[in-house]
């Protein structure tokens, strides 16, 4: 099958390295709609494809699936193309303050740690200095 035909469920899966299951329910939550071949199989589209990929994204920031509905415009049929920009643009920044507050409290621990070893090198350096000298 060529990009032109479309793509299977089984080669989007592995293209995207997810479960076929996963794809499924994403087009029972109505995110992707296949066409379905006359043998009844789903044949996926490019917009699908595009679309499967955004999704993923999506779900890979944090992003819930109403959340993702909305940026696709499946959210609200009033929904033009400037306000899902907006309304992407309001979830990145609330997964970049995320991002940021996880960063600032890794950097808070990364040192915390950092000092603790220091004092626990130090302090087996006087046991072994102690050691040495008994010896």
């Amino acid at each position: 099958m060529t990009d032109d035909d479309g793509w299977t469920i089984s080669q989007l899966a592995t293209e995207f390295d997810v479960s076929t299951r996963s794809i499924r329910f994403y087009e029972e939550k109505g995110l992707i709609c296949p066409e379905r071949t006359p043998g009844g199989y789903r044949l996926y589209n490019k917009r699908d494809r595009a679309r499967l990929k955004l999704i993923l994204r999506g779900k890979r920031f944090g992003m819930t699936l109403d959340e993702i509905q909305d940026i696709l415009g499946l959210g609200s049929v009033d929904m033009d193309e400037a306000e899902q920009i907006r309304k992407a643009i309001t979830y990145g920044q609330r997964i970049m303050a995320d991002v940021q507050q996880r960063m600032d409290e890794l950097k808070i621990m990364h040192q915390d740690l950092m000092d603790i070893g220091d004092k626990l090198q130090a302090r087996l350096d006087e046991l072994d200095g102690r050691a040495a000298n008994e010896a």
